[in-house]
């Protein structure tokens, strides 16, 4: 029994080195950009690599232009802002041809969680997509707003219900969440895949925006061009 007891300790010793060397690997490698040129300023992000199916399909749809002349076309004050719906495109600029296909979920909660800033994918809801599959082509851009205990246990409440109590925020989160803010009701439910290096400004322009009773901005706001930068 002693012996067992032994093997097993090493294993999940094993276990726990191969998931830290895995992150560690992850953060070391060099993490691609890109640029959003919108009608109200630029937007740099970084992609996360611990996501490769999402980045690899937003960089796919980034060189072949099918984010030009998309608008955002949900606004939400305080909250976030939606874009890449093709239906948007102003009319002006030739749609391209490219595949869109439903990605299948990477989401890494608490590692990756809905800070300020934060890039993740739209989908469909749980009552019709299970599997929490992303969106093709459609993400949004977390503004938020600052959290303090109170608003945090009320997140956790209804991440409860929505979770079945299976995500639940840890303390070095929540600090995140009261000192720069974000959405946690979403946390581990939405794959979140990229952030803002730069532009944070402009996410905020956008997010304040006057939007009608669809949430949509008054005053269309577009992606005038989007680039890989590296």
């Amino acid at each position: 029994m002693g012996k067992r007891i032994e093997l097993c300790v090493k294993g999940l010793a094993v276990a726990v080195v191969m998931a830290v060397s895995s992150a560690m690997a992850f953060a070391q490698e060099e993490r691609r950009e890109v640029m959003l040129e919108t009608s109200l300023g630029n937007v740099r992000i970084a992609l996360y690599n611990e996501t490769p199916a999402h980045r690899d399909n937003f960089l796919r749809l980034v060189e072949s232009g099918f984010y030009n002349g998309i608008a955002f076309h949900r606004v939400i004050y305080g909250f976030m802002i939606q874009a890449g719906d093709p239906a948007t495109r102003d009319s002006t600029v030739v749609a391209p041809q490219v595949e869109l296909k439903k990605i299948p979920a990477e989401i890494h909660f608490p590692q990756l969680f809905h800070k300020r800033g934060c890039l993740a994918a739209a989908r469909e809801g749980d009552n019709v997509n299970p599997e929490r599959m992303s969106s093709a082509s459609q993400f949004y851009i977390v503004y938020g707003k600052r959290h303090d205990d109170a608003m945090l246990d009320r997140a956790q409440q209804q991440l409860d219900k929505n979770t079945q109590s299976t995500v639940v925020l840890p303390p070095e989160v929540r600090e995140e969440y009261k000192r720069i803010g974000g959405t946690p009701h979403l946390d581990g439910q939405y794959t979140v895949f990229g952030e803002v290096l730069e532009g944070l400004d402009v996410v905020r322009d956008i997010d304040w925006v006057p939007t009608d009773d669809q949430d949509r901005p008054v005053d269309a706001v577009r992606i005038i061009r989007a680039y890989i930068l590296k």
